[in-house]
C-alpha cells in the first residue's frame, strides 16, 4: 500500500497502522472542492439532526426544560408549539453549516500539511489536533453570525416559526453588527476543541479500526465506527464550551447578563454548580453522534465519487 501526499501528490512508503494510509493513488483535491463537498455533507446532515439541536438548546437555557430531560422537553415543545417547532432556525442552521462546517472540514487536510503532516513519521495525534483546531477557528469566524441567529430562533417559544430576516433586523437594531459576533470568544474556543477532537480522534480511530477489524481505510464501516468514537469524545470535551456559548448567544437583545466567556463560566459555576456545564450531555451526544457519523460518511463518499483518497 502506498501513500499520496494530499498537496504535492508524491507517493511515499507504506504507513504503519494508525497513521495516514490510503487506498492507491488519487488526484490531489483542490481547496474549493474540499470546502464545497464538506459544506454539502454538512447541510444534508443538519436537516435531519436539527430537532435534537433545538431540544438541546432549550435544556441548556432553561432549568425547566433541564428538569424535563430530553424526552420530556421534546413532548413539551411539540405539545405547546407543534412538530414544526423542532425545525425552528433550520434556515439559519443551513447558512451556518455552509460557512462554518464547510471550512472546518474542508480545511482540515490542508491544515495538516501546513502543520508538517507530510509523512507517516511526522503525522502525530498532536499535529492532527492542532490542524483540526485551526480549521475549526477559521470556520467559526465565518459562521458566528448565523450561529447567533440560529440559537435565538431555536430558543424562541413563540407560536409559529421565527423569521431569520426579522431576527436579524431586531438584533441589528438593538446591538448593531457587534451583536452578530456575541459569544465569538467562546465559539472559537468551542470550535477549536470540537474540531480538534473530532478530526484527530476520527483520523486516529481509523488506524485502530483497521488494525482490529482488518477493514480497508475506505470501507464505509471503518468510517462509521471511527466517526461514532469521535462523537463520544467530542461530547466529553465540548459540553462546557457549548453551554457557555449558548448562554452568551441567547442573552436578551436589550440586556447583557455575561460580559464574556470567562465571566459566564464563573457565574455558572458559582450560581448553578460546575456540573451545570455538562447539562444536556445526552442531547449533545445524541446530536454529535449521528451528526459526526453522517457528516464524515457523506464527506468521504463525496470524496470517493470525485476520485479522491480517504481522509
Amino acid at each position: 500500500m502506498s501513500l499520496t501526499n494530499p498537496v504535492f501528490g508524491k507517493r511515499q512508503s507504506s504507513a504503519p497502522t494508525g497513521v495516514m494510509a490510503t487506498s492507491g493513488a488519487a488526484a490531489a483535491p483542490g481547496l474549493l472542492q474540499q470546502v464545497g463537498m464538506a459544506g454539502g455533507a454538512a447541510v444534508i446532515t443538519v436537516t435531519f439532526i436539527h430537532p435534537v439541536d433545538v431540544v438541546k438548546t432549550r435544556i441548556q437555557i432553561s432549568s425547566e426544560y433541564g428538569a424535563l430531560g430530553m424526552v420530556g422537553s421534546t413532548k413539551k415543545i411539540i405539545g405547546g408549539e407543534g412538530v414544526t417547532a423542532l425545525w425552528k432556525g433550520v434556515n439559519a442552521a443551513w447558512l451556518r453549516e455552509a460557512s462554518y462546517t464547510s471550512l472546518r472540514l474542508g480545511l482540515y487536510e490542508p491544515c495538516k500539511v501546513a502543520f508538517g503532516c507530510t509523512t507517516p513519521e511526522t503525522t502525530t495525534f498532536v499535529k492532527k489536533f492542532a490542524a483540526g483546531s485551526a480549521a475549526g477557528a477559521l470556520g467559526s469566524l465565518a459562521g458566528n453570525p448565523f450561529d447567533v441567529l440560529k440559537t435565538k430562533m431555536m430558543a424562541s417559544e413563540a407560536a409559529g416559526t421565527p423569521s431569520i430576516v426579522g431576527t436579524a433586523k431586531e438584533l441589528l437594531s438593538k446591538q448593531g453588527l457587534a451583536g452578530f459576533y456575541r459569544g465569538i470568544d467562546s465559539n472559537i474556543m468551542r470550535a477549536m476543541v470540537l474540531n480538534g477532537t473530532k478530526m484527530a480522534c476520527y483520523d486516529q480511530a481509523k488506524g485502530v479500526v483497521m488494525s482490529v477489524t482488518g477493514l480497508d481505510r475506505t470501507h464505509i464501516l471503518t468510517s462509521f465506527l471511527s466517526a461514532a468514537s469521535a462523537g463520544f469524545f467530542m461530547t466529553c470535551t465540548v459540553s462546557p464550551f457549548d453551554m457557555i456559548r449558548t448562554r452568551l448567544m441567547n442573552q436578551p437583545a436589550d440586556a447583557k447578563i455575561y460580559n464574556n466567556a470567562a465571566d459566564c463560566f464563573v457565574k455558572i459555576c458559582r450560581q448553578e454548580g460546575p456540573l451545570t456545564l455538562w447539562r444536556g450531555f445526552m442531547p449533545i451526544w445524541s446530536r454529535f453522534a449521528p451528526t459526526t457519523t453522517l457528516q464524515l460518511i457523506i464527506f468521504e463518499q463525496l470524496r470517493s465519487a470525485m476520485g479522491m483518497k480517504a481522509l
